[in-house]
Protein backbone atom coordinates (compact mmCIF):
# COMPACT_ATOMS: atom_id res chain seq x y z
CA UNK A 1 0.00 0.00 0.00
CA UNK A 2 2.66 2.40 0.58
CA UNK A 3 4.27 2.10 -2.60
CA UNK A 4 0.73 2.69 -4.17
CA UNK A 5 0.98 6.11 -1.89
CA UNK A 6 4.04 6.93 -3.10
CA UNK A 7 2.84 6.82 -6.95
CA UNK A 8 -0.07 8.86 -6.12
CA UNK A 9 2.00 11.21 -4.01
CA UNK A 10 4.33 11.73 -6.92
CA UNK A 11 1.76 12.17 -9.31
CA UNK A 12 -0.14 15.24 -7.08
CA UNK A 13 3.42 16.66 -7.13
CA UNK A 14 4.10 16.57 -11.06
CA UNK A 15 0.65 17.56 -12.08
CA UNK A 16 0.42 20.48 -10.04
CA UNK A 17 -1.71 20.42 -6.16
CA UNK A 18 -3.01 23.92 -6.51
CA UNK A 19 -4.66 26.11 -9.83
CA UNK A 20 -1.57 28.43 -9.82
CA UNK A 21 0.88 25.37 -9.98
CA UNK A 22 -1.34 23.93 -12.85
CA UNK A 23 -1.20 27.10 -14.65
CA UNK A 24 2.44 27.27 -14.45
CA UNK A 25 2.80 23.81 -15.98
CA UNK A 26 0.31 24.61 -18.96
CA UNK A 27 2.03 27.46 -20.05
CA UNK A 28 5.21 25.05 -21.43
CA UNK A 29 3.67 22.17 -21.84
CA UNK A 30 4.68 21.43 -25.41
CA UNK A 31 4.52 18.24 -26.95
CA UNK A 32 7.39 17.74 -28.77
CA UNK A 33 9.43 19.82 -26.32
CA UNK A 34 11.22 22.80 -28.00
CA UNK A 35 14.68 23.03 -28.27
CA UNK A 36 15.02 26.31 -25.96
CA UNK A 37 11.96 27.90 -24.14
CA UNK A 38 12.14 30.69 -21.72
CA UNK A 39 9.63 32.01 -19.89
CA UNK A 40 9.26 35.56 -18.31
CA UNK A 41 6.87 37.94 -16.29
CA UNK A 42 3.54 39.02 -18.33
CA UNK A 43 1.12 37.95 -20.59
CA UNK A 44 -0.68 38.15 -24.50
CA UNK A 45 -4.27 37.98 -24.23
CA UNK A 46 -5.75 37.21 -27.21
CA UNK A 47 -9.39 39.34 -27.29
CA UNK A 48 -11.65 40.22 -30.67
CA UNK A 49 -9.74 42.98 -31.66
CA UNK A 50 -6.43 40.65 -31.98
CA UNK A 51 -5.02 40.50 -35.75
CA UNK A 52 -3.65 37.95 -37.48
CA UNK A 53 -0.77 39.81 -39.48
CA UNK A 54 0.93 38.73 -42.76
CA UNK A 55 2.15 39.01 -46.23
CA UNK A 56 -1.45 38.04 -47.59
CA UNK A 57 -0.24 37.80 -50.72
CA UNK A 58 1.94 34.98 -50.49
CA UNK A 59 -0.27 31.99 -50.57
CA UNK A 60 1.82 29.86 -48.30
CA UNK A 61 1.86 32.15 -45.43
CA UNK A 62 -2.05 33.44 -46.09
CA UNK A 63 -2.80 29.43 -46.08
CA UNK A 64 -0.87 28.93 -41.89
CA UNK A 65 -2.80 32.49 -41.55
CA UNK A 66 -6.30 30.87 -42.17
CA UNK A 67 -5.51 27.87 -40.47
CA UNK A 68 -4.75 30.06 -37.36
CA UNK A 69 -7.92 32.30 -37.59
CA UNK A 70 -9.95 29.11 -37.98
CA UNK A 71 -8.43 27.63 -34.53
CA UNK A 72 -8.93 30.89 -32.47
CA UNK A 73 -12.31 31.60 -34.01
CA UNK A 74 -13.67 28.42 -33.49
CA UNK A 75 -12.50 27.93 -29.60
CA UNK A 76 -13.41 31.71 -28.73
CA UNK A 77 -16.37 32.57 -31.11
CA UNK A 78 -14.06 35.90 -32.62
CA UNK A 79 -14.01 36.76 -35.66
CA UNK A 80 -10.20 37.64 -36.33
CA UNK A 81 -8.70 39.79 -39.55
CA UNK A 82 -6.23 39.09 -41.26
CA UNK A 83 -3.87 41.78 -42.53
CA UNK A 84 -1.22 42.95 -44.06
CA UNK A 85 -0.90 46.32 -42.81
CA UNK A 86 1.71 46.92 -40.33
CA UNK A 87 0.82 47.42 -36.41
CA UNK A 88 2.72 46.82 -33.55
CA UNK A 89 0.08 46.45 -31.34
CA UNK A 90 -2.35 43.37 -30.28
CA UNK A 91 -1.20 41.40 -33.31
CA UNK A 92 -0.20 37.45 -34.36
CA UNK A 93 2.59 38.25 -36.99
CA UNK A 94 3.72 35.52 -39.36
CA UNK A 95 6.88 36.27 -41.32
CA UNK A 96 8.68 34.03 -43.74
CA UNK A 97 12.92 35.18 -43.32
CA UNK A 98 14.48 35.71 -46.05
CA UNK A 99 17.52 35.16 -44.46
CA UNK A 100 17.80 31.61 -43.57
CA UNK A 101 21.51 32.06 -42.05
CA UNK A 102 19.53 32.40 -39.06
CA UNK A 103 18.20 28.95 -38.47
CA UNK A 104 19.61 25.22 -38.51
CA UNK A 105 16.61 24.10 -41.50
CA UNK A 106 14.20 25.00 -43.36
CA UNK A 107 11.90 23.51 -40.39
CA UNK A 108 12.62 25.89 -38.07
CA UNK A 109 11.07 28.72 -36.47
CA UNK A 110 11.19 31.22 -33.71
CA UNK A 111 8.56 31.98 -31.64
CA UNK A 112 8.28 35.24 -29.13
CA UNK A 113 5.59 36.49 -27.09
CA UNK A 114 5.05 39.89 -25.17
CA UNK A 115 1.73 41.97 -23.66
CA UNK A 116 1.56 43.41 -27.00
CA UNK A 117 2.49 40.68 -29.59
CA UNK A 118 3.52 37.47 -30.41
CA UNK A 119 5.74 36.24 -33.16
CA UNK A 120 6.54 34.02 -35.19
CA UNK A 121 9.43 33.77 -38.08
CA UNK A 122 10.61 31.03 -39.83
CA UNK A 123 12.49 30.53 -43.12
CA UNK A 124 9.61 28.65 -44.65
CA UNK A 125 5.95 28.48 -44.46
CA UNK A 126 6.28 24.91 -43.28
CA UNK A 127 8.40 26.46 -39.68
CA UNK A 128 5.55 29.14 -39.33
CA UNK A 129 2.95 26.19 -39.31
CA UNK A 130 4.88 24.45 -37.05
CA UNK A 131 5.08 27.86 -34.65
CA UNK A 132 1.52 27.86 -34.96
CA UNK A 133 1.33 24.09 -33.68
CA UNK A 134 3.47 25.23 -30.16
CA UNK A 135 1.28 28.86 -30.62
CA UNK A 136 -1.57 26.91 -29.59
CA UNK A 137 -0.08 24.48 -27.18
CA UNK A 138 0.45 27.54 -24.96
CA UNK A 139 -3.40 28.58 -24.84
CA UNK A 140 -5.69 26.35 -22.40
CA UNK A 141 -6.64 22.94 -23.81
CA UNK A 142 -10.14 24.61 -24.76
CA UNK A 143 -8.15 26.21 -27.48
CA UNK A 144 -8.82 22.74 -29.44
CA UNK A 145 -12.37 23.23 -29.29
CA UNK A 146 -14.18 23.34 -32.83
CA UNK A 147 -17.80 23.10 -32.28
CA UNK A 148 -18.96 27.20 -32.72
CA UNK A 149 -21.97 26.47 -31.04
CA UNK A 150 -20.12 25.42 -27.90
CA UNK A 151 -17.72 27.72 -27.25
CA UNK A 152 -16.54 27.85 -23.70
CA UNK A 153 -16.91 30.76 -21.26
CA UNK A 154 -14.73 32.02 -18.74
CA UNK A 155 -11.79 30.98 -20.10
CA UNK A 156 -8.88 33.35 -19.85
CA UNK A 157 -7.41 33.56 -23.84
CA UNK A 158 -3.53 34.31 -22.62
CA UNK A 159 -0.35 32.71 -23.20
CA UNK A 160 2.64 33.49 -21.12
CA UNK A 161 5.68 35.59 -22.64
CA UNK A 162 7.89 33.30 -24.40
CA UNK A 163 10.90 33.12 -26.38
CA UNK A 164 10.97 29.95 -28.42
CA UNK A 165 13.79 28.70 -30.72
CA UNK A 166 12.84 25.15 -32.04
CA UNK A 167 13.85 23.26 -34.94
CA UNK A 168 13.25 19.21 -35.80
CA UNK A 169 16.06 16.86 -35.20
CA UNK A 170 15.08 14.14 -38.16
CA UNK A 171 13.86 15.52 -41.36
CA UNK A 172 11.60 12.16 -41.18
CA UNK A 173 8.77 11.91 -39.15
CA UNK A 174 5.84 9.76 -39.93
CA UNK A 175 3.00 7.82 -39.39
CA UNK A 176 1.32 4.80 -41.21
CA UNK A 177 -1.57 3.47 -41.66
CA UNK A 178 -2.96 0.48 -43.22
CA UNK A 179 -6.44 1.01 -45.23
CA UNK A 180 -6.29 -2.72 -46.97
CA UNK A 181 -6.76 -4.79 -44.20
CA UNK A 182 -9.78 -2.57 -42.81
CA UNK A 183 -10.77 0.97 -45.00
CA UNK A 184 -10.87 4.08 -43.59
CA UNK A 185 -13.09 7.20 -45.10
CA UNK A 186 -11.88 10.47 -46.09
CA UNK A 187 -13.21 12.45 -43.05
CA UNK A 188 -11.08 10.17 -40.68
CA UNK A 189 -7.93 10.21 -42.89
CA UNK A 190 -8.18 13.92 -42.70
CA UNK A 191 -8.42 13.57 -38.82
CA UNK A 192 -5.19 11.46 -38.71
CA UNK A 193 -3.42 14.01 -40.64
CA UNK A 194 -5.03 16.62 -38.42
CA UNK A 195 -3.47 14.78 -35.43
CA UNK A 196 0.24 14.02 -37.00
CA UNK A 197 0.38 18.13 -37.99
CA UNK A 198 -0.76 18.65 -34.17
CA UNK A 199 2.47 16.67 -33.35
CA UNK A 200 4.88 18.23 -35.79
CA UNK A 201 4.88 14.76 -37.75
CA UNK A 202 5.31 15.87 -41.34
CA UNK A 203 5.14 12.08 -43.31
CA UNK A 204 2.18 10.10 -43.90
CA UNK A 205 2.89 6.43 -45.14
CA UNK A 206 -0.63 5.64 -46.75
CA UNK A 207 -0.68 1.59 -47.36
CA UNK A 208 -3.18 1.49 -50.02
CA UNK A 209 -3.05 -2.42 -51.31
CA UNK A 210 -2.79 -5.81 -49.44
CA UNK A 211 -4.15 -9.57 -50.03
CA UNK A 212 -6.87 -8.28 -48.23
CA UNK A 213 -7.75 -4.82 -50.33
CA UNK A 214 -7.18 -2.83 -52.99
CA UNK A 215 -8.19 0.74 -52.40
CA UNK A 216 -7.27 2.85 -54.77
CA UNK A 217 -8.89 3.64 -58.00
CA UNK A 218 -6.91 3.35 -61.04
CA UNK A 219 -8.68 4.16 -64.20
CA UNK A 220 -7.09 2.41 -66.43
CA UNK A 221 -7.48 -1.03 -64.25
CA UNK A 222 -10.99 -0.67 -63.29
CA UNK A 223 -11.25 -4.48 -61.92
CA UNK A 224 -8.65 -3.19 -59.57
CA UNK A 225 -11.56 -1.82 -57.09
CA UNK A 226 -14.62 -3.85 -59.03
CA UNK A 227 -13.28 -6.88 -58.15
CA UNK A 228 -9.97 -6.52 -55.39
CA UNK A 229 -11.41 -3.81 -53.64
CA UNK A 230 -13.99 -6.56 -51.94
CA UNK A 231 -13.63 -9.34 -49.97
CA UNK A 232 -16.06 -12.24 -49.46
CA UNK A 233 -15.84 -12.24 -45.62
CA UNK A 234 -13.75 -11.38 -43.01
CA UNK A 235 -11.82 -13.25 -39.96
CA UNK A 236 -13.51 -13.09 -36.10
CA UNK A 237 -10.95 -13.14 -33.63
CA UNK A 238 -7.45 -14.07 -33.75
CA UNK A 239 -5.92 -15.71 -36.45
CA UNK A 240 -7.07 -19.06 -36.79
CA UNK A 241 -10.29 -19.01 -35.16
CA UNK A 242 -11.56 -20.29 -38.33
CA UNK A 243 -14.38 -18.20 -37.14
CA UNK A 244 -15.97 -15.52 -40.41
CA UNK A 245 -18.16 -13.17 -40.48
CA UNK A 246 -19.44 -14.19 -43.67
CA UNK A 247 -20.19 -10.28 -44.48
CA UNK A 248 -19.11 -8.78 -47.89
CA UNK A 249 -16.71 -6.14 -47.07
CA UNK A 250 -14.51 -3.31 -48.84
CA UNK A 251 -13.74 -0.03 -50.61
CA UNK A 252 -12.16 2.61 -52.17
CA UNK A 253 -10.61 5.97 -52.72
CA UNK A 254 -11.83 7.40 -55.91
CA UNK A 255 -9.07 9.70 -57.75
CA UNK A 256 -11.07 12.38 -57.00
CA UNK A 257 -10.87 11.86 -53.20
CA UNK A 258 -6.99 11.12 -53.18
CA UNK A 259 -6.38 14.35 -54.35
CA UNK A 260 -8.60 15.80 -52.03
CA UNK A 261 -6.83 13.94 -49.49
CA UNK A 262 -3.41 15.18 -50.88
CA UNK A 263 -4.15 19.17 -50.93
CA UNK A 264 -5.45 18.52 -47.39
CA UNK A 265 -2.00 17.08 -46.50
CA UNK A 266 0.22 19.61 -48.36
CA UNK A 267 -1.81 22.40 -46.36
CA UNK A 268 -0.70 20.81 -43.27
CA UNK A 269 2.75 20.28 -44.28
CA UNK A 270 2.38 16.77 -44.78
CA UNK A 271 3.95 14.71 -47.43
CA UNK A 272 1.09 11.22 -48.30
CA UNK A 273 3.60 8.33 -49.52
CA UNK A 274 1.88 6.02 -50.95
CA UNK A 275 2.52 2.05 -51.00
CA UNK A 276 1.51 0.04 -53.90
CA UNK A 277 2.84 -3.73 -52.61
CA UNK A 278 5.03 -6.00 -54.70
CA UNK A 279 5.98 -8.17 -55.43
CA UNK A 280 4.31 -10.12 -52.84
CA UNK A 281 1.03 -8.96 -50.76
CA UNK A 282 -0.77 -8.94 -54.59
CA UNK A 283 -3.77 -11.59 -53.61
CA UNK A 284 -6.63 -8.53 -54.50
CA UNK A 285 -4.35 -7.88 -57.52
CA UNK A 286 -4.61 -11.18 -58.85
CA UNK A 287 -8.05 -11.65 -58.09
CA UNK A 288 -8.64 -8.71 -60.29
CA UNK A 289 -5.92 -9.78 -63.45
CA UNK A 290 -5.29 -13.82 -62.74
CA UNK A 291 -2.73 -13.30 -66.33
CA UNK A 292 -0.13 -11.59 -63.73
CA UNK A 293 0.35 -14.28 -62.06
CA UNK A 294 2.68 -17.78 -62.48
CA UNK A 295 0.09 -20.05 -62.03
CA UNK A 296 -1.99 -20.27 -65.03
CA UNK A 297 -5.85 -20.83 -64.29
CA UNK A 298 -5.71 -20.34 -60.55
CA UNK A 299 -8.81 -19.22 -59.01
CA UNK A 300 -7.23 -16.25 -56.98
CA UNK A 301 -9.02 -14.71 -53.92
CA UNK A 302 -9.06 -11.60 -51.94
CA UNK A 303 -7.71 -12.82 -48.77
CA UNK A 304 -10.50 -13.19 -45.98
CA UNK A 305 -7.77 -14.07 -43.34
CA UNK A 306 -4.20 -12.48 -42.45
CA UNK A 307 -1.32 -13.55 -42.69
CA UNK A 308 1.36 -14.36 -45.60
CA UNK A 309 0.45 -15.89 -48.75
CA UNK A 310 2.23 -17.13 -51.91
CA UNK A 311 0.31 -15.11 -54.34
CA UNK A 312 2.72 -13.30 -56.29
CA UNK A 313 3.41 -11.22 -59.42
CA UNK A 314 4.67 -13.35 -62.01
CA UNK A 315 7.99 -11.09 -63.32
CA UNK A 316 6.79 -10.93 -66.86
CA UNK A 317 6.41 -8.27 -69.15
CA UNK A 318 3.11 -8.20 -68.85
CA UNK A 319 3.57 -7.91 -65.39
CA UNK A 320 5.98 -4.81 -65.86
CA UNK A 321 3.68 -2.94 -68.19
CA UNK A 322 0.95 -3.40 -65.40
CA UNK A 323 2.84 -2.37 -62.75
CA UNK A 324 4.28 0.65 -64.67
CA UNK A 325 0.42 1.83 -65.83
CA UNK A 326 -0.68 1.52 -62.13
CA UNK A 327 2.53 3.49 -60.73
CA UNK A 328 2.11 6.16 -63.97
CA UNK A 329 -1.48 6.97 -62.59
CA UNK A 330 -0.20 6.62 -58.84
CA UNK A 331 2.28 9.67 -59.91
CA UNK A 332 -0.28 11.79 -61.03
CA UNK A 333 -1.91 11.91 -57.92
CA UNK A 334 0.69 11.91 -55.40
CA UNK A 335 3.97 14.77 -55.84
CA UNK A 336 5.90 12.80 -53.14
CA UNK A 337 9.82 12.11 -54.02
CA UNK A 338 8.74 9.00 -52.49
CA UNK A 339 6.96 6.01 -53.87
CA UNK A 340 6.72 2.81 -51.36
CA UNK A 341 6.96 -0.76 -53.21
CA UNK A 342 6.69 -2.56 -50.11
CA UNK A 343 8.82 -5.56 -51.23
CA UNK A 344 8.23 -7.45 -47.18
CA UNK A 345 7.05 -10.94 -46.76
CA UNK A 346 7.51 -12.57 -50.72
CA UNK A 347 7.33 -15.80 -50.59
CA UNK A 348 8.92 -17.07 -53.36
CA UNK A 349 7.59 -20.79 -53.82
CA UNK A 350 4.90 -20.00 -57.09
CA UNK A 351 8.83 -18.66 -58.73
CA UNK A 352 10.30 -21.91 -57.65
CA UNK A 353 7.92 -23.74 -59.59
CA UNK A 354 7.27 -21.27 -62.56
CA UNK A 355 8.98 -22.08 -66.04
CA UNK A 356 8.61 -18.00 -67.11
CA UNK A 357 10.03 -17.25 -63.48
CA UNK A 358 12.86 -19.68 -63.90
CA UNK A 359 13.34 -18.49 -67.30
CA UNK A 360 13.95 -15.28 -66.00
CA UNK A 361 16.63 -15.79 -63.72
CA UNK A 362 18.92 -18.00 -66.24
CA UNK A 363 18.27 -15.65 -68.98
CA UNK A 364 19.89 -12.11 -66.66
CA UNK A 365 22.60 -14.85 -64.91
CA UNK A 366 20.62 -14.25 -61.33
CA UNK A 367 22.06 -16.97 -58.54
CA UNK A 368 18.12 -17.63 -56.98
CA UNK A 369 15.05 -16.10 -56.55
CA UNK A 370 16.22 -13.22 -54.09
CA UNK A 371 18.48 -12.14 -57.17
CA UNK A 372 14.85 -12.45 -58.68
CA UNK A 373 13.08 -9.95 -56.41
CA UNK A 374 16.18 -7.74 -56.22
CA UNK A 375 15.58 -7.35 -60.26
CA UNK A 376 12.39 -7.24 -59.93
CA UNK A 377 12.41 -4.17 -57.51
CA UNK A 378 15.61 -2.36 -59.65
CA UNK A 379 13.25 -2.43 -62.85
CA UNK A 380 10.76 -0.90 -61.17
CA UNK A 381 13.19 1.89 -59.59
CA UNK A 382 14.39 2.16 -62.99
CA UNK A 383 10.96 3.15 -64.37
CA UNK A 384 10.35 5.71 -61.09
CA UNK A 385 13.66 7.10 -61.50
CA UNK A 386 13.02 8.03 -64.83
CA UNK A 387 10.03 9.85 -63.43
CA UNK A 388 11.60 11.84 -61.07
CA UNK A 389 10.77 9.57 -58.21
CA UNK A 390 12.60 7.88 -55.71
CA UNK A 391 11.82 4.30 -54.06
CA UNK A 392 11.43 3.42 -50.67
CA UNK A 393 10.67 -0.65 -49.27
CA UNK A 394 10.54 -2.69 -46.51
CA UNK A 395 14.28 -3.94 -45.21
CA UNK A 396 13.27 -7.33 -47.54
CA UNK A 397 14.28 -5.42 -50.49
CA UNK A 398 17.77 -5.48 -49.77
CA UNK A 399 17.97 -9.06 -50.12
CA UNK A 400 19.43 -10.22 -53.34
CA UNK A 401 21.05 -7.29 -53.68
CA UNK A 402 19.65 -3.84 -52.85
CA UNK A 403 18.16 -1.24 -55.60
CA UNK A 404 20.94 1.20 -56.65
CA UNK A 405 18.91 4.48 -55.25
CA UNK A 406 16.84 2.83 -52.71
CA UNK A 407 15.51 4.04 -49.38
CA UNK A 408 14.56 1.22 -46.43
CA UNK A 409 12.19 1.30 -44.28
CA UNK A 410 13.57 -0.77 -41.40
CA UNK A 411 10.78 -3.03 -39.73
CA UNK A 412 12.43 -6.33 -38.64
CA UNK A 413 14.56 -4.09 -35.90
CA UNK A 414 17.09 -1.69 -36.87
CA UNK A 415 19.18 -4.12 -38.68
CA UNK A 416 18.31 -3.82 -41.78
CA UNK A 417 18.79 -0.05 -41.48
CA UNK A 418 22.02 -0.12 -40.06
CA UNK A 419 23.22 -2.72 -43.17
CA UNK A 420 21.48 0.24 -45.33
CA UNK A 421 23.10 3.39 -43.95
CA UNK A 422 26.74 1.23 -44.03
CA UNK A 423 25.76 1.32 -47.73
CA UNK A 424 25.41 4.99 -47.87
CA UNK A 425 21.22 4.56 -48.70
CA UNK A 426 19.15 6.47 -47.01
CA UNK A 427 17.27 4.63 -43.91
CA UNK A 428 14.06 5.20 -42.16
CA UNK A 429 13.77 3.59 -38.75
CA UNK A 430 10.43 1.92 -37.89
CA UNK A 431 11.05 -1.40 -35.71
CA UNK A 432 8.18 -3.39 -34.40
CA UNK A 433 9.73 -3.91 -30.92
CA UNK A 434 9.07 0.04 -30.48
CA UNK A 435 6.64 1.20 -33.35
CA UNK A 436 4.36 -0.95 -34.10
CA UNK A 437 1.09 0.63 -32.59
CA UNK A 438 -0.99 -2.58 -33.61
CA UNK A 439 0.88 -3.87 -30.34
CA UNK A 440 -0.47 -4.41 -27.17
CA UNK A 441 -0.25 -1.17 -24.80
CA UNK A 442 -1.38 -2.71 -21.87
CA UNK A 443 -1.88 -6.00 -20.21
CA UNK A 444 -3.83 -8.10 -23.24
CA UNK A 445 -6.95 -9.34 -20.47
CA UNK A 446 -7.57 -5.92 -20.91
CA UNK A 447 -7.10 -4.33 -23.69
CA UNK A 448 -9.07 -4.71 -26.94
CA UNK A 449 -8.09 -7.23 -29.34
CA UNK A 450 -4.46 -6.51 -30.73
CA UNK A 451 -2.01 -8.61 -33.08
CA UNK A 452 0.00 -9.06 -29.96
CA UNK A 453 3.59 -7.96 -28.92
CA UNK A 454 3.91 -4.92 -26.34
CA UNK A 455 4.72 -1.58 -26.95
CA UNK A 456 3.20 0.54 -24.13
CA UNK A 457 4.35 4.32 -24.15
CA UNK A 458 7.26 4.58 -22.62
CA UNK A 459 9.37 1.82 -24.76
CA UNK A 460 8.31 4.19 -27.49
CA UNK A 461 9.56 7.14 -26.02
CA UNK A 462 12.91 5.46 -25.28
CA UNK A 463 13.37 4.60 -28.70
CA UNK A 464 16.80 6.19 -30.19
CA UNK A 465 16.60 6.16 -33.94
CA UNK A 466 20.23 6.48 -34.81
CA UNK A 467 22.30 2.86 -33.73
CA UNK A 468 25.03 2.96 -31.85
CA UNK A 469 26.76 0.75 -34.43
CA UNK A 470 26.51 3.36 -37.14
CA UNK A 471 29.69 6.21 -37.54
CA UNK A 472 28.55 9.86 -37.81
CA UNK A 473 28.74 9.52 -41.27
CA UNK A 474 26.74 6.71 -41.51
CA UNK A 475 24.29 8.28 -38.94
CA UNK A 476 23.51 10.76 -41.57
CA UNK A 477 21.84 8.05 -43.79
CA UNK A 478 19.02 7.84 -40.72
CA UNK A 479 16.55 10.17 -42.24
CA UNK A 480 13.81 9.96 -39.01
CA UNK A 481 11.32 7.14 -37.65
CA UNK A 482 7.85 6.04 -38.59
CA UNK A 483 5.24 3.97 -36.44
CA UNK A 484 3.09 1.64 -38.32
CA UNK A 485 -0.69 1.26 -37.52
CA UNK A 486 -1.51 -2.03 -39.34
CA UNK A 487 -5.30 -2.90 -39.19
CA UNK A 488 -6.05 -6.52 -39.06
CA UNK A 489 -7.80 -6.08 -36.03
CA UNK A 490 -8.48 -2.71 -35.98
CA UNK A 491 -11.77 -1.70 -37.39
CA UNK A 492 -12.75 1.80 -36.39
CA UNK A 493 -10.95 5.11 -36.43
CA UNK A 494 -12.33 5.40 -32.86
CA UNK A 495 -9.61 2.36 -32.27
CA UNK A 496 -7.03 3.33 -34.35
CA UNK A 497 -6.73 6.88 -32.15
CA UNK A 498 -6.74 4.28 -29.26
CA UNK A 499 -3.89 2.30 -30.44
CA UNK A 500 -1.94 5.51 -31.92
CA UNK A 501 -2.51 7.99 -28.83
CA UNK A 502 -0.85 8.96 -27.06
CA UNK A 503 2.09 6.52 -28.65
CA UNK A 504 2.21 9.07 -31.17
CA UNK A 505 2.89 11.81 -29.33
CA UNK A 506 5.66 10.15 -27.64
CA UNK A 507 7.07 9.19 -30.92
CA UNK A 508 6.62 12.71 -32.53
CA UNK A 509 9.09 13.80 -29.49
CA UNK A 510 11.41 11.13 -30.46
CA UNK A 511 11.71 12.28 -33.79
CA UNK A 512 11.98 16.43 -33.35
CA UNK A 513 13.41 17.01 -30.12
CA UNK A 514 16.77 17.32 -29.29
CA UNK A 515 18.30 13.84 -27.66
CA UNK A 516 19.14 16.19 -24.80
CA UNK A 517 16.01 17.54 -23.89
CA UNK A 518 14.48 13.86 -24.35
CA UNK A 519 13.34 13.15 -19.90
CA UNK A 520 10.54 10.70 -19.49
CA UNK A 521 9.44 12.20 -16.24
CA UNK A 522 9.26 15.51 -17.63
CA UNK A 523 7.31 13.70 -20.83
CA UNK A 524 5.02 12.29 -18.36
CA UNK A 525 4.05 15.35 -16.80
CA UNK A 526 3.67 17.15 -20.24
CA UNK A 527 1.64 14.32 -21.48
CA UNK A 528 -1.18 14.87 -18.14
CA UNK A 529 -2.02 18.61 -19.91
CA UNK A 530 -1.73 16.73 -23.50
CA UNK A 531 -4.54 14.51 -22.23
CA UNK A 532 -6.77 17.62 -21.44
CA UNK A 533 -6.17 18.38 -25.51
CA UNK A 534 -6.96 15.01 -26.46
CA UNK A 535 -10.27 15.59 -24.66
CA UNK A 536 -11.30 18.26 -26.12
CA UNK A 537 -10.48 16.88 -29.60
CA UNK A 538 -12.53 13.86 -28.82
CA UNK A 539 -9.27 11.34 -29.62
CA UNK A 540 -9.65 8.11 -27.85
CA UNK A 541 -6.48 7.89 -26.53
CA UNK A 542 -5.48 5.61 -24.61
CA UNK A 543 -5.67 6.23 -20.79
CA UNK A 544 -3.14 4.57 -19.78
CA UNK A 545 0.02 7.07 -18.60
CA UNK A 546 -2.77 9.81 -17.65
CA UNK A 547 -2.20 9.95 -13.70
CA UNK A 548 -4.20 7.42 -12.81
CA UNK A 549 -3.08 4.34 -10.77
CA UNK A 550 -0.12 2.49 -13.37
CA UNK A 551 -1.61 -0.48 -15.69
CA UNK A 552 1.84 -1.78 -14.93
CA UNK A 553 3.96 -3.03 -11.53
CA UNK A 554 6.63 -2.33 -13.10
CA UNK A 555 5.89 1.36 -13.88
CA UNK A 556 5.23 2.01 -10.26
CA UNK A 557 9.64 2.29 -9.99
CA UNK A 558 9.70 3.99 -12.95
CA UNK A 559 7.81 6.88 -11.95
Amino acid sequence: MTRWLLVISLFLILSGCSSDSSSQYQSQDIIPEPVSIKVSEGKFELDRQTKILGDTANTEVRNVANQLKEKLDSATGYDLAITSEQQSQNVISLHIDSDTANYINSEAYQLTSAEDRVSIEAPSAAGLFYGMQSLLQLFPEQIYQTDYTLVPQNVEWTIPSVEIEDYPRFKYRGMHLDVARHFFPVKFVKRYIDLMAMHKMNRFHWHLTEDQGWRIEIKQYPKLTEIGGWRDSTLVGHYGTGIYDGERYGGFYTQEEIREVVDYAQKRHVTIIPEIEMPGHASAALASYPELGCIEGKDYKVQTTWGIFEDIYCPSEQTFTFLKNVLTEVMQLFPSKYIHIGGDEAPKKQWKESELAQQVIQREGLKDEKELQSYFITRIEEFLNKNGRQIIGWDEILEGGLAPNATVMSWRGTEGGIAAAKQHHDVVMTPGSHLYFDYYQGVPETEPLAIGGFSPVKEVYSFEPIPEELTVKESKFVMGAQANVWTEYIQSGNKVEYMAYPRAAALSEVTWSPKSKQNWTDFWRRLQTHFDRLDVLDVNAAQHYNGKIPVFPEDIDAW
